[in-house]
């Protein structure tokens, strides 16, 4: 009974999570046709306990080589493992930084970043944790800067 409990409310987790990732694909700007697209993928959502209005949302993000997420932002903080790869993050006002399997990133809420596909044939991929504003569009674009 206790696993049928928890798998209904992942269930719930999951149906309640699939339109914050359809709204921030939604509002991205669309890439070109000869620009890949990332590949996300929504693992988990929960309410943050004690943070009324906070959500812990869990993700992957796939890039396949030339893939670029354009500069964006989110409603809270994300930090970020990379799986396999290597991925390029920039963000505003820092330096570039080039990522491998194993390296890990934090973006804080706000900050202007975009993430790429590294150089060659590889492409790369990551996994995040986001602690968001419950409500809001997991990402909004942003100008670049």
């Amino acid at each position: 009974m206790k696993r049928f409990r928890s798998i209904v409310l992942a269930a719930i987790a999951f149906t309640a999570a699939v339109p914050l990732f359809a709204l921030a694909q939604a509002s991205a700007p669309a890439p070109s046709s000869a620009q890949p697209a990332p590949i996300r993928a929504l693992l988990e959502t929960r309410d943050v306990d004690g943070a009324p209005g906070k959500q812990l949302v869990l993700g992957t993000v796939k890039m396949p080589p030339g893939a670029v997420a354009p500069w964006h932002t989110h409603p809270g903080d994300e930090a970020g493992y990379v799986l396999s790869g290597t991925l390029i993050l920039k963000q505003k006002g820092h330096p570039d930084r080039t990522l491998h399997a194993g390296d890990h990133f934090f973006n804080p809420s706000g900050l202007v970043h975009e993430l790429l596909a590294g150089p060659g044939d590889e492409g790369g991929s990551e996994v995040s944790t986001w602690v968001v504003d419950k409500g809001k569009p997991m990402a909004t674009p942003a100008p670049q800067p």
